[in-house]
C-alpha cells in the first residue's frame, strides 16, 4: 500500500535514478483506474523532470490497449464476443514493444493505441523519442505470467495495482460502456458477464504488484466529477 498521489509520484521518478530508461506497469481490472492513474501520474511528472532531463518528454504513457487483436481478427478466430480477454490480445506483440523501449536504441518508436468509439486498435498513434527515460503503461494482464503473457513482467521495473472498490468500479465500466455506445441493458450485460470475468482472473495477480494503490487514493484522482467515486 502507499500514502499519497505525491509519494507515487516520488517513486516513479527515482525508476529513472542515473538516466536509465525504466517501464513503470499499471495493471488492475477493467474499470479499475489504471488510465487515470497513468495520466495523473504523467500530468505530474512531466514538468518536474529528475536533473540532467528535459521537462515534457522525458515520460511517457504507452497502453496496452493498442495491442487489442482487430475485429476481423477476432471473427477469423471466433472470440469477437470475449473481446477484452486474455487470448483476444497480441501479448507477445506488446512484450516486443517494451523491450525494444528497454534496448534504448532508436531516436523514435511509434507505438499502437486504441480508439475507443471505433474500438480498434490504430497502428503509429504513440511516438516515443529516445529521451523519453520513464514508459508508462498500464492494462489488464500484465501480471498474468502464462501464455502469451510469460515473460513480461522481467521488463517492468515495478508494477503496480490498481485496487478499486468494485461497487464503484462496476459503476464507471457501466458508464463507460454507455459513453461508447451501448444501450444501458447491453452495458450493464458486457459489465457483470465478459469483464468480470476477466476482473476475477486478474484479482488473482494482485499478490504479484510490487505496489497496491487502494480505492481511497484513485478515488482522489482527477479533477471532474466522473472520477471521484460514490459515498
Amino acid at each position: 500500500m502507499t500514502g499519497t498521489f505525491p509519494d507515487l509520484v516520488n517513486r516513479a521518478r527515482s525508476l529513472v535514478a542515473g538516466g536509465r530508461r525504466a517501464v513503470l506497469g499499471i495493471a488492475g481490472p477493467p474499470g479499475a483506474g489504471k488510465t487515470t492513474l497513468a495520466e495523473s501520474l504523467l500530468a505530474a511528472l512531466a514538468p518536474r523532470p529528475p536533473a540532467g532531463l528535459a521537462a515534457g518528454s522525458w515520460v511517457a504513457h504507452v497502453p496496452m490497449d493498442g495491442f487489442h487483436l482487430a475485429d476481423a481478427e477476432l471473427d477469423r478466430l471466433g472470440l469477437r464476443e470475449l473481446k477484452g480477454a486474455p487470448d483476444t490480445f497480441d501479448g507477445w506483440g506488446y512484450a516486443a514493444l517494451l523491450r525494444r523501449l528497454l534496448d534504448d536504441r532508436d531516436e523514435m518508436i511509434y507505438a499502437p493505441g486504441f480508439e475507443r468509439v471505433l474500438e480498434q486498435p490504430i497502428a503509429g498513434a504513440i511516438g516515443v523519442p529516445r529521451q523519453a527515460r520513464l514508459i508508462l503503461t498500464e492494462g489488464n494482464y500484465l501480471l498474468l505470467g502464462d501464455g502469451r503473457w510469460a515473460g513480461l513482467r522481467e521488463v517492468f521495473s515495478e508494477v503496480w495495482y490498481t485496487d478499486l472498490d468494485p461497487a464503484e468500479r462496476l459503476r464507471r465500466l457501466v458508464a463507460r460502456h454507455e459513453r461508447f455506445g451501448k444501450p444501458p441493458a447491453a452495458a450493464r450485460a458486457w459489465a457483470t458477464g465478459t469483464d468480470e470475468r476477466n476482473a476475477t482472473l486478474i484479482a488473482g495477480t494482485r499478490d504479484r504488484a510490487d505496489l497496491v494503490v487502494p480505492s481511497a487514493l484513485l478515488c482522489s484522482l482527477g479533477a471532474d466529477p466522473a472520477h471521484g467515486c460514490l459515498s
